[in-house]
């Protein structure tokens, strides 16, 4: 048999919080619930070194009202950060780990010269994406200064939540697409929501480049995302030479797929699918867009 739960999932962004109650199982999600609070400009500010919340007060007032109106309370909430609040990258190395721990302070080792932060003060996590036949592995590696996290763990624990997991907004929207996207062999997904390019490519189910780049307007310049987009596929290639992708797929902000779409095609050589997230979740009580919820629905599949 066959048992469901609930999970909300919540998004925190510069312009507010979006959150999102699903229930039914990791198959097929159900939208239960949804809430939006706005914060005002200044709320908080993502930077790498320093707590983002500026107005504390505010923001635990408006995340706490928000998660009350959903009417339903669970330990299950996982939170979606900013990746400009943090810092990812993508790490060949050359010997495997005995275990979680060696592979940390391997991981710091390697990265000290080249973070914005000392590496004693940051909140590191990794997965490893693949093992090669002569022993160099391949890892993802999410980075965050610690007073960062903590003061965003703190003032949600303040509102009455306490986050089970916490990740970054672009694996998020991957999160809730990945059904689709892992299917391919060698596949290109971009994303534009709030603000951010998101690039990931994989290829036979791993991923092997990563950007997120603020371009700051929440409607994209067209031009910019393409030169972005060219850009970043440019590098990839150089570094896997001969890989073609044989599929790509594209979220873009509510009134701006079409051209989105045919921007990336021209970028990629590949014509987009336009994902759409009431594709993969069950949306009950109808007319709710919720494109602008995606990061916050994949944040609560993780708890599904």
């Amino acid at each position: 048999m066959f048992f469901s739960r609930n999970a909300v999932g919540m998004e925190i962004t510069q312009h507010g919080v979006k959150m999102a109650l699903v229930g039914g199982n990791k198959s097929r999600p159900k939208l239960l619930a949804k809430e939006i609070a706005e914060f005002p400009a200044g709320t908080i500010r993502l930077v790498h070194r320093e707590p983002n919340v500026v107005e504390p007060a505010f923001f635990v007032r408006q995340i706490k009202e928000a998660y009350l109106k959903l009417l339903h309370r669970t330990n299950l909430v996982s939170v979606s950060l900013p990746d400009s609040c943090g810092r990812v990258t993508l790490l060949d190395l050359e010997t495997r780990f005995k275990s979680r721990d060696e592979g940390r302070d391997v991981i710091r080792w390697k990265l000290k010269k080249s973070l914005p932060f000392d590496v004693s003060d940051i909140h590191l996590d990794y997965q490893i994406l693949r093992e090669k036949e002569n022993g160099e592995i391949s890892v993802l590696v999410a980075i965050i200064a610690r007073q960062v996290v903590t003061q965003y763990e703190d003032l949600l624990i303040e509102a009455g939540i306490q986050p089970n997991r916490i990740d970054f907004t672009t694996f998020n929207l991957y999160r809730l697409f990945s059904p689709r996207i892992d299917m391919g062999e060698s596949s290109l997904f971009v994303t534009y929501h709030e603000g951010v390019l998101s690039i990931l490519a994989f290829h036979q189910g791993v991923l092997e480049f990563y950007r997120a780049k603020e371009l700051a307007d929440h409607d994209p310049d067209m031009n910019r995302v393409f030169m972005e987009t060219s850009s970043s596929l440019l590098f990839y290639r150089d570094k896997n030479p001969g890989r073609e992708f044989r599929e790509a797929f594209c979220l873009a902000p509510n009134g701006n797929g079409e051209l989105f779409r045919t921007v990336i095609a021209e970028a990629c050589g590949v014509e987009p699918f336009m994902l759409l997230p009431d594709t993969f979740i069950d949306n009950p009580g109808g007319g709710a867009v919720l494109t602008p919820l995606a990061a916050a629905l994949g944040a609560a599949t993780r708890n599904l």
